[in-house]
């Protein structure tokens, strides 16, 4: 099984597998592109039996043949060629790369504070009006009060919150064009990272509503699942090597450097940064150290996504229809700018 970053809301690193439905209605391409679409119709057939590592077995395969794949270097190989020379970064050197530390790492979520807002002034109000209209004993209302204050108890010590982010989250997206936007934004950036340093995506919810219908429960938010079966075995060891740990760094910082190049501040991805922070934690490191990965991962992110801007608008697209990911792969594959590779 492979490991899962929930990006939007809040959440931690679990494990999780996506069935994947393929999309009609897209032009089939022909030559190098032909042999990729079969392959990677057969990486989503393999990743809705649970298939994992067939999946990724067959895009690795994808990637080491020439004119099939844009990102046709091995994945470690391909990794170094991305990334820049590991330092400790200050502050002005990142502020010269037009990175804002403090608008990337500090994400705050305004429009769910503003929707959960508007629905305590809304039920208030609604209070005030029953309490008129229906003539409420003052008894009545204690126990009306009581009744959502237990309900409201329930929900935070049983499900973490799980149905009262359900709400706020499905309302979001309801109403907030501006919401629904960048959480598909910041969803294509994990996706993509992830692509191009050599982890394959096994699937992508994009709703808190979506999430419950496939994943069963109430805790898990949007987010996308990756195939990374080396992260989790190292885990377990209880021993991360350096590339991988600079791999997941990157991936797990890609949703809020996304938001940041686009909005020019970050409001998911809290329980990104969260989970980094404690993974580096447990492997011992100083804060010192851990500030030096940090702002290493921040700029090297930042400018492999200014780098592949196309593919990452163009991926953002076919996530919002519902794509599959292996529809998702192919319009990296198709958009990728190879003189950047």
């Amino acid at each position: 099984m492979g490991s899962r970053i929930i990006t939007y809301g809040g959440g931690a690193l679990s494990l999780s597998s996506r069935s994947c439905r393929i999309v009609s209605g897209l032009e089939q391409p022909v030559g190098g592109g032909a042999v990729r679409w079969q392959v990677l119709e057969q990486v989503d057939k393999e990743l809705s039996t649970g298939n994992e590592r067939a999946a990724l077995n067959l895009v690795k395969d994808l990637q080491a043949k020439p004119g099939v794949s844009d990102v046709s270097a091995p994945p470690a190989r391909y990794f170094y060629r991305l990334q820049i020379p590991q330092r400790l970064y200050t502050l002005d050197e990142l502020r010269l790369n037009g990175i804002e530390a403090a608008s990337l790492l500090s994400p705050v979520d305004t429009t769910l504070g503003s929707i959960e807002r508007i629905i305590q002034a809304v039920a208030l109000l609604g209070g005030i009006a029953a309490w008129n209209v229906f003539d409420l004993s003052p008894q009545q209302i204690l126990f009306t009060s009581l009744g959502f204050l237990f309900l409201w108890t329930f929900d935070a010590v049983s499900f973490n919150g799980g149905i009262s982010f359900l709400v706020l989250d499905t309302l979001a997206h309801s109403f907030s064009q501006k919401y629904n936007n960048r959480v598909v934004q910041h969803e294509a950036g994990h996706f993509l990272i992830a692509y191009l340093l050599g982890i394959l995506p096994k699937g992508y919810t994009l709703t808190s509503l979506e999430a419950l219908k496939k994943e069963g429960s109430l805790n898990v938010q949007a987010g996308t699942a990756f195939a990374d079966f080396e992260f989790l075995e190292e885990v377990n060891k209880g021993k991360v090597s350096a590339t991988t740990l600079n791999k997941f760094s990157c991936i797990a910082l890609a949703g809020v450097a996304t938001e940041y190049l686009l909005f020019g501040t970050a409001e998911g991805g809290l329980a990104d940064i969260n989970t980094l922070d404690k993974l580096l934690k447990s492997l011992g490191f100083t804060q010192k150290k851990a500030d030096a990965q940090v702002g290493w991962a921040v700029l090297n992110t930042v400018l492999i996504l200014r780098r592949h801007e196309k593919a990452r608008a163009v991926l953002a697209d076919a996530m919002s229809e519902g794509r599959t990911v292996g529809s998702c792969v192919d319009a990296i594959e198709e958009t990728i700018d190879v003189t950047d590779l």
